[in-house]
């Protein structure tokens, strides 16, 4: 059986398909219970601020059952030792050189037999003025922009279910644009 980084994407599209559930109250406690797991295995120091990121740190909307979670790292931190220890409390590495620096990412709940109990992603960036924060906190405040990005994942589930970056790509605009106004809102509102 091949390990998951083996999979092509069509492999893992059909192993991991995208699955829209009803919101569930228990995404926050789930992120309080992680980040109290990994605040165990990261040094204080190297900890700025962990975060619920995602759609499941939004109250009442429908999303995929994967909690999102945001650490900001000193930029002083040992990232070999970053990564051993987070490996060393149950998650996958996933290099993103794609992605903001330090380029990683984090996985759990994935097995080559498909999800197993909860699935996280755990992203690991700098301290910085991230959009997920804006976009998070602008379909808290605006329910109705809400109700259309999950009309969107749910019109997106059904087009792309087991083509996962189909599926990101579809809501680019969407979030690009939201995001925009949120940070222009921020600006004018101080």
């Amino acid at each position: 059986m091949k390990n998951l980084n083996e999979l092509s994407t069509e492999e893992l599209g059909k192993l991991f398909p995208i699955i829209i559930s009803d919101y569930n109250p228990e995404w926050k406690k789930l992120f309080e219970k992680e980040k109290e797991n990994l605040q165990k295995h990261i040094p204080q120091k190297d900890i700025l601020r962990i975060s619920h990121i995602g759609s499941t740190s939004v109250t009442g909307m429908k999303a995929k059952p994967t909690v999102d979670i945001l650490i900001e790292i000193d930029n002083k931190t040992d990232t070999s030792d970053l990564i051993h220890r987070i490996i060393g409390a149950g998650y996958s590495y996933s290099h993103q050189p794609d992605n903001p620096p330090p380029h990683m990412m984090f996985m759990k709940g994935y097995t080559p037999q498909g999800f197993k109990g909860q699935a996280f992603h755990f992203h690991v960036r700098y301290m910085n003025d991230w959009d997920e924060f804006y976009f998070r906190d602008y379909l808290i405040k605006n329910p109705q922009t809400c109700r259309e990005y999950e009309n969107l994942k749910l019109t997106l589930e059904k087009i792309y279910k087991n083509d996962r970056e189909a599926y990101t790509k579809g809501k680019t605009d969407f979030v690009k644009r939201i995001t925009s106004i949120a940070r222009s809102i921020k600006k004018w509102s101080g």
